[in-house]
């Protein structure tokens, strides 16, 4: 009987992706937040502090525009983004968290370092430190976005 083969790098990678952020995500309800949604993250991860135009939030995260305008209508209708001109050009928006929005972030920040701290007393300063290496050594070898 042939033995069933390891499971390949990126099926890992892809799935300890999305148990952290279903971990982090569905625990927003208990923190006042029960309208995210994981996809939001599409947006979320990717906002500069000062505010992202559309353009730059859509190619920072690899998706359509108008995918990523989606995202930003429902984040402007629940109050966790306004769309304010752009002091570079006038003619342009820039989306910006509310201080509610700020809230959401700051709340998706420690809830991940909470899940960081859960792994890391899981497997170990050693082993985190080495999870945290193997997977820069990857990024960099593997750099986003040159196909």
């Amino acid at each position: 009987m042939n033995e069933p083969s390891p499971p390949s790098l990126g099926f890992l990678l892809r799935n300890a992706y999305a148990a952290l952020a279903e971990h982090v995500y569905g625990q927003l309800p208990d923190r006042g937040f029960p309208e995210i949604r994981r996809a939001h993250s599409s947006l979320l991860r990717h906002i500069a502090p000062g505010g992202s135009r559309l353009t730059e939030l859509a190619a920072a995260a690899g998706m359509a525009k108008q995918s990523m305008a989606y995202l930003a209508d429902d984040l402007t209708a629940l109050g966790m983004l306004e769309a304010v001109p752009d002091p570079r050009d006038g003619r342009a928006r820039l989306l910006r968290l509310t201080a509610r929005g700020r809230k959401l972030y700051e709340t998706l920040v420690a809830l991940s370092a909470e899940a960081e701290s859960r792994l890391e007393a899981e497997l170990g300063a050693t082993g985190i430190a080495a999870l945290r290496h193997g997977l820069t050594q990857t990024i960099a070898r593997f750099p986003p976005g040159l196909g």
